[in-house]
């Protein structure tokens, strides 16, 4: 691992970095993460429901949408082309795991774009759910958002 920062510059102020001289390569980033719901939550997305409506297709618009605009949130990431954008969330016992896969050609990398779908797919779900998650005290006891992290990351030449 490097021990340089590549988002300052030599006297140590933020900028961003410059890709233009890079060449253009096929990327992908896979990532996951998952949240913690009581067994009653799961029942009800399984079932389809809840008074939101279906949990899951609207968790994966809400990630596919964030990783189309990840280059708006997160200051120093550059705006890439999306060639794919895959979802999956996966419902468990007492969890539902987001795994958001993200595939780009050109000059830098796309695992910021799937760390982004996962967290915002899981805040999504957290939403849709948190009236039936919340405890009579008004609080989310069970109610967490963990393990985010990159399983993947890829360059290919073109």
């Amino acid at each position: 691992m490097s021990d340089e920062l590549t988002h300052t510059d030599d006297s140590g102020s933020v900028n961003m970095v410059d890709v233009g001289s890079k060449p253009d390569t096929t990327r992908r980033a896979v990532a996951a993460g998952e949240i913690l719901l009581s067994a009653s939550t799961i029942d009800a997305i399984r079932e389809n429901d809840l008074a939101k409506g279906d949990v899951l297709a609207t968790a994966r618009i809400g990630a596919v949408q964030a990783v189309k605009h990840t280059w708006e949130t997160i200051p120093m990431c550059h705006q890439i082309p999306i060639t794919n954008v895959d979802t999956e969330f996966d419902v468990h016992d007492d969890r539902i795991v987001a795994t958001v896969a993200v595939e780009t050609t050109g000059k830098t990398g796309c695992e910021m774009e799937a760390l982004e779908g996962v967290t915002t797919g899981l805040n999504v779900v957290w939403d849709m759910v948190k009236a039936a998650e919340k405890d009579a005290d008004g609080q989310y006891p069970g109610t967490a958002i963990e393990s985010v992290r990159v399983l993947e990351k890829v360059k290919r030449s073109t």
